[in-house]
This record gives C-alpha cells, structure tokens and sequence, in this order.
C-alpha cells in the first residue's frame, strides 16, 4: 500500500479523497486556510478539510509551500506519492521532487485542452460535446507534465457547469484509484502532451453579462457554463437577473436580439435569430426558481428587451 499525502481544498476533490483514503495509506492532508465567508465573516473550513478530519487524517493548512516549512512537513511524513486535487497553490521544485513517485494530479480536462484553473466550466462555455479526466505527473508548468491516464465523458447539450463538476468529480476520484493501483504496480506508461493547447483561466464576475446579440448556441453556453457560479446575468428593468438554465427553441424570429418573443415559456431572442428558453433564473433580491414559479409572482411582457 503507498504512503501518500493529499494536497486539495473544494467540493470537488473529496470524492478523490475519500476514494485514494480506501487504497493507500493518507499520512497527511494539505489543504487552503479557512477563509472568512457571508455577512457575519466566519471562518469556514474547505469541504478537503471537513472530510479530512471526519476520515481521522492530520490536516495541515499552510500559508504558502515556498518558505522550506511545508518540504519539512513532508519529510515527517515520508510519502511515496503525492496526490494532487484542485489544491489552488504552485508545488515548488523541491516538494515536486521529493516523493519516490514524485506528485500526480487529478485535471477536469481533456490535456492539453483546458488548463488551467478553470476547465471544466470553459469545456462548456466552449460548447464541447466531451470532456473527461486527465492524471499527469505534475512538472513546474501548467498543467504541462506527462500524461498518466485519461477518462471520457460525453456533455449534454443542456448540461451546466455544475452538473458537469459533479459527474467528473466521481470520474476522477476512479481513475485516481485506477492510476494509483498502475503506478505502485509499476505498470503505468507515461505520455507526453502534444504542444498545442488551450487555456482555462480563472472565471471572473466579468464574464457574466449576456450579449443577446450573440448567437442562440454561445447564449446557452454562457448560461450553462456560468451555472451556477458565477451565473450568467442580465437586466430587468433596474434589477439584475441571474440565468441558470437554459436551452435551445427551436425558433426563427425577426425580433431584436434580447426581445422577449414569448412570456411563458420565457424565450428570448438571439442575434442569430433564434431563440434561447430560459428555464431557472433568480432575481437580484430574490430567490433562485423555475421560471414557471418566478412568474407567477409577477409578468415579463412580450416585447420586453433584456440587456444592458
């Protein structure tokens, strides 16, 4: 069984620790500090830590790897391998280095498509039809090292960003055992990335706003990408409104791009002159909701124009 130690901080790493926890011997967890959240600034603990101690795991929460402390750490705790999972710090060199099989990393994307912090949001903001699991040998790039073990998933054509998190948190977490098993079985075949690529940053409040005068396919990606967070937005009157799903109406119109062609269901016309359906949306103030329940409470009329 391999001595590892787990590097992670969200949601969608603790799948792939409760996984590797059934398979090696986790003599550590490193994950971010608790960071201060909603109106009272609580410390909150990352969900890493959570299942961390509900597993009896030593949790470590440094500041920052560079300064020699976290190296020492890791020498206490003698892993063969370090697992790596949505950490959100740069290993230095010398932590990269120090493991006998030196340090994998669980990536939501399809290598060398989407690095970064960001890819599996970005797989369908880009409209992708597949996406999956890459597990590299982390190196000093982004994302750049050899490839280990790949998985595949088809994406829905209405699939959002979170529900795509979800399904490639569990996909993840079993390739992780797959590969771990490959690797202390010394039967594991490293490959190289190819050197085109494509870049996944960081998703930004900028990115929300709706420009209907797109076409119907990049307004749909951009409401289920951002879904739920940080959300698609647009205006209604002087209130914003978040959009969290949609899907494609099967419509041409000459109405301007942003009109409201049909209150119930709520469609909205495109630049390209079709048509998106707006099915789950929350008002700025209010509650998320279907659409059916949020008009009840009150009418979006045709000829409405949504936009900035």
């Amino acid at each position: 069984m391999l001595n590892a130690v787990f590097m992670g901080t969200p949601d969608f790493a603790v799948n792939s620790l409760n996984e590797a926890n059934k398979i090696c011997n986790i003599k550590g967890v490193f994950t971010q500090p608790d960071k201060q959240k909603g109106r009272g600034k609580k410390l909150l603990p990352p969900p890493v830590k959570e299942a961390a101690q509900a597993l009896g795991i030593e949790v470590f929460q440094p500041n920052t790897l560079k300064d020699g402390q976290a190296l020492e750490i890791l020498k206490k705790l003698e892993p063969d391998i370090i697992i790596v999972v949505a950490y959100g710090k740069i290993l230095p060199k010398e932590i990269l280095e120090y493991p006998k099989y030196g340090c994998i990393n669980v990536h939501a994307s399809l290598l060398p498509a989407y690095r970064g912090a960001a890819p599996i949001q970005w797989a369908v903001l880009g409209g992708e039809k597949e996406s999956g699991i890459t597990i590299m040998q982390m190196d000093e790039g982004l994302d750049t090292g050899d490839m280990l073990s790949v998985a595949k998933l088809q994406i829905g054509e209405n699939e959002t960003g979170g529900s795509l998190h979800d399904r490639l948190a569990v996909l993840g977490a079993e390739l992780l055992c797959k590969t771990l098993a490959e690797i202390e079985a010394g039967s594991i075949n490293p490959v190289k990335q190819p050197d085109e690529f494509t870049y996944a940053p960081m998703l930004t409040k900028e990115l929300c706003p709706v420009d209907f005068t797109k076409s119907a396919a990049e307004v749909h990606n951009k409401i289920r990408g951002l879904s739920p967070y940080p959300a698609a937005m647009t205006m209604f009157g002087d209130k914003r409104l978040k959009l969290f799903s949609s899907s494609l109406y099967d419509k041409q119109t000459n109405a301007k791009p942003g009109e409201v062609i049909s209150s119930y269901p709520l469609i909205i016309a495109c630049g390209d002159g079709k048509c998106v359906r707006i099915d789950e949306l929350q008002l700025e103030g209010g509650k998320r909701m279907d659409t059916k329940s949020f008009l009840l409470g009150r009418k979006i009329e045709e000829g409405t124009v949504f936009g900035f």
